[in-house]
């Protein structure tokens, strides 16, 4: 509620510290406030209490508000409308390309080597606000899940949506899954156009050789960052389909082409990394976000309501209300 309040001058608060002297005061010359009569007894005098003298501290009350009133307006009361503008002046077209084969299953990742990528890539896409993004799936084949947008909200739903399933032939298509994202990005009008190429294994599938579409993307200014998804050594894999449908894991050799996919990065400008496990791929994705920034151009509009006169105004009216009082109602008490 109070959350675009402030003010301006706040350094008058340090007013407020008189009050305390005041009341101090006020206590210690309560007594010699009101007229004295010194007689030698007290006795023919019935003792009797007006219900005037005990309110007359009000006045002194009605004081204390005023100067409390005075020192908030002295601060300077007021509202702040902020109105954000932001303009990029330099866009970032970004496709992702995503294996989905049944390795990517492996369990040398936590959960598995999917589960975590889409983990890590939500953070990332989240954090390009100003970019527009895409994303392609493939495995012995490939297909675009979503086309580059701006729509945030499309691209997460559409990458949570992502995972292994019988509809792809089996397989890893690197030249097919890169070639796709070259389509996705060729007639991109953005400043930079990137693709994020995730794989875990060979090259094995496909009618694209993937040097072929790494020439699509040069000749088409696409810069690719290759990632190379496995544990050194042995990882827990698939390795069958057990009578219930769900797949026998074994551990299996982790065999990753990084000759090829670094020959694609170095070729098309980019850089190839090599995930060992979950935190090294957020690194990854970290280091990317970094070499691929957004110039982002932000405007900001402050509109300011102040609030200070309704302070005045109802101090003035305290101060009249005090001066009248001690003029009429508690002009025999003081």
């Amino acid at each position: 509620m109070f959350a675009n309040f402030n003010f301006e001058n706040p350094e008058f608060f340090w007013l407020l510290l008189l009050l305390p002297l005041a009341i101090a005061w006020y206590f210690w010359k309560r007594n010699k406030q009101t007229a004295e009569l010194k007689i030698s007894s007290t006795k023919g005098f019935k003792a009797k209490s007006g219900i005037l003298a005990k309110l007359r501290p009000v006045l002194f009350v009605l004081r204390l508000l005023v100067l409390v009133l005075i020192i908030t307006a002295m601060a300077r009361l007021r509202t702040v409308d902020v109105t954000t503008q932001t303009s990029s002046t330099q866009g970032i077209d970004i496709v992702m390309a995503i294996d989905v084969s049944a390795s990517m299953l492996a369990r040398d990742l936590q959960p598995n080597r999917l589960d975590a990528l889409k983990e890590v890539a939500e953070e990332f896409i989240k954090d390009r606000p100003g970019d527009r993004i895409g994303l392609v799936v493939y495995a012995g084949e490939s297909f675009t899940k979503t086309p580059i947008t701006s729509d945030k909200a499309i691209v997460l739903d559409a990458l949570e949506d992502i995972d292994y399933n019988n509809v792809l032939e089996n397989g890893t298509a690197i030249g097919s899954g890169l070639a796709t994202a070259v389509n996705r990005l060729k007639d991109s009008e953005a400043e930079s156009k990137v693709i994020i190429l995730l794989t875990d294994g060979v090259n094995n599938a496909g009618f694209i050789d993937p040097n072929t579409a790494s020439e699509l993307a040069v000749e088409f200014g696409i810069k690719v960052y290759s990632i190379g998804v496995g544990s050194n050594g042995m990882a827990l894999s698939p390795i069958g389909t057990l009578p219930n449908g769900r797949f026998q894991f074994g551990n299996v050799q982790v065999e990753i082409d990084e000759d090829l996919l670094k020959e694609i990065a170095n070729d098309t400008g980019g850089k190839y990394f090599r995930a060992t496990d979950n935190e090294k791929l957020e690194e990854i994705y970290e280091e990317i976000d970094s070499l691929e920034k957004t110039e982002i151009e932000e405007f900001r509009y402050y509109n300011y309501d102040e609030k200070y006169r309704p302070l005045v105004l109802l101090a003035g009216g305290l101060l009249l209300l005090e001066i009248l009082l001690r003029l009429t109602v508690f002009r025999s008490f003081i």
